[in-house]
């Protein structure tokens, strides 16, 4: 079930996946929310997005900073898993960069690639007309060379002005060089006194009245600004990097780990987990034991000296782990920290609704939840998923082979599985869930309530109800309907949902083994 209503306002990126967990979309949004909830509100889909809608499963986000950041985002996460229904951006070309060559005449122009050592590149653009303004501003104001070879004698280009012509010594060697490190600082957003000189420029045209270069001018002043504006998203540089931040709530850390591969984000991944002393330096000890580490980790507290030298011997040379204060490092923490808000606090808001329209005393932090599976009265099994701050916790999922009922009956199976797992829990002195749900109706709640009463256990329970998604609580005659849009009800099926996949699974998984058993018991009496 996707829960619509937790997706923030903010620009960022969402992947759509089906059941089976395979990224089928990659698209990006100036909204998250609005652009997501679109494709299951809308009713005049085209064919393509009607079939894309009816195989989506779940929705990841990512969130960014910018429009623009989403976009290249976008592209990137495209290239990575090349989803099915992205069929025309992951086939297009890379953003272009503006490049200046390192020849003694250095050479301005475009480039789709970047070679490491041929020249020096800035971008990419998302926008042609913005990165070709930049480019008329530069040949204008720095007058630069931008032929593939040096001619043997001025061209074209020096006559109408936008060249320097260095093919006829009409500049020196170093007052080239100067020109070409102008440009180099506009690139890198040092256009202060550029910007000064455009907008005066373009304040005289306006008081002339030539309105149309003002608007020359005010486009190429847009574009320069554009360049001023930091990308956090994509960037060309040589090394990887991870960045990892994370969040305490009460007793649990959410953490989220960015993996940056030579500039570009490539993917992330979430972590939740009890929190106790050293838990970051125990995590960082776990997470690098079966990977490589990457050169640059970015982190919001300082590491020890041995964990530094952990992280050097996994990587097999020097590990730079750098606590940013400031910058764009700073920026990329703040980012990550934005999304675990995104990714888990969502969480905590669905069981606080779930605690509001159940009227529990405590907020349901753990959740556990039992369903029966059988075929035609056969491998009769039952399932149990544990919920914990609203995400699966998977580790202590378990799974039951029905003993002691015969034949079709879920009720008595429902009561067998929940004192088995009590009784256990009991044996092992370990905490207690904060809800029970049951799949099924009154008869299923009566069993559980009945199964605890002989433990001596009070533990709040409901059973949900498939048909018209009611909810049984003990003592009340009628069952209440929840709000079909709200948080609350939406997290029920979740983990109802969940318990009916994990016990279907564990079905069939002993009919293929009789299966597998009869056919060799066949084979044996044909071979004797």
């Amino acid at each position: 079930m996707i829960d619509l209503s937790v997706i923030p306002h903010t620009p960022g990126c969402y992947l759509f996946s089906d059941t089976a967990g395979t990224i089928i979309y990659v698209g990006k949004a100036k909204d998250l929310k609005k652009r997501v909830t679109s494709y299951f509100r809308k009713k005049d889909h085209d064919i393509k997005t009607k079939n894309l809608v009816a195989l989506i499963d779940s929705v990841d986000l990512m969130v960014t900073h910018t429009e623009t950041e989403a976009l290249l985002l976008e592209n990137n996460l495209i290239k990575k898993h090349q989803p099915k229904y992205n069929i025309d951006l992951k086939d297009a070309k890379r953003y272009a960069y503006i490049e200046i060559t390192k020849e003694t005449f250095p050479r301005i122009g475009i480039a789709r690639q970047t070679k490491r050592g041929d020249a020096t590149y800035f971008g990419p653009f998302v926008s042609g007309a913005e990165r070709d303004a930049i480019l008329r501003v530069i040949k204008r104001v720095f007058v630069l060379r931008s032929c593939r070879k040096l001619p043997i004698r001025a061209c074209l280009r020096y006559h109408l002005k936008s060249c320097s012509a260095p093919c006829i010594g009409a500049v020196s060697e170093e007052d080239y060089r100067l020109q070409v490190d102008r440009a180099s600082a506009l690139l890198r957003g040092k256009s202060g006194e550029l910007l000064d000189l455009l907008r005066a420029e373009m304040a005289g045209c306006s008081g002339r009245q030539e309105f149309e270069k003002a608007l020359v001018l005010r486009n190429q002043i847009a574009a320069i600004e554009h360049l001023a504006e930091r990308q956090h998203v994509e960037h060309p540089k040589e090394t990887n990097q991870d960045v990892i931040a994370y969040t305490v709530a009460g007793d649990r850390v959410y953490l989220m780990v960015f993996s940056v591969e030579k500039g570009l984000l490539s993917g992330k991944q979430e972590y939740s987990f009890d929190n106790h002393d050293d838990f970051f330096d125990e995590f960082l000890v776990l997470y690098y034991a079966d990977r490589t580490p990457p050169q640059e980790l970015i982190v919001p507290c300082a590491v020890s000296g041995g964990m530094a030298g952990y992280l050097s011997e996994r990587k097999g040379r020097s590990v730079q782990v750098t606590v940013p204060k400031i910058g764009e490092k700073k920026k990329l923490i703040e980012l990550v920290w934005e999304n675990i808000g995104h990714a888990f606090m969502k969480n905590e808001l669905k069981v606080k609704d779930l605690q509001a329209s159940l009227g529990l005393v405590q907020v349901p932090a753990v959740i556990e939840c039992f369903d029966i599976s059988h075929l035609s009265g056969t491998s009769m099994v039952g399932s149990m998923v544990q919920f914990r701050d609203g995400a699966p916790d998977k580790k202590n999922y378990r799974r039951f082979r029905i003993r002691t009922v015969e034949g079709i009956d879920d009720v008595a199976s429902i009561a067998e599985i929940v004192k088995r797992r009590y009784s256990r829990l009991i044996e092992e002195n370990a905490s207690f869930p904060d809800l029970i749900i049951i799949d099924g109706g009154k008869g299923q709640l009566a069993a559980a309530l009945g199964a605890l009463e002989e433990l001596g256990l009070k533990i709040p329970v409901i059973a949900l109800a498939k048909r018209e998604e009611e909810v049984y609580l003990p003592g009340e005659m009628l069952p209440r309907r929840l709000d079909e849009k709200g948080m609350a009800l939406h997290v029920l099926q979740e983990i109802r949902d969940e318990a009916h996949r994990f016990a279907i699974a564990y079905n069939r998984l002993l009919r293929s083994r009789t299966l597998t058993g009869e056919k060799s018991r066949s084979g044996a009496r044909r071979k004797s």
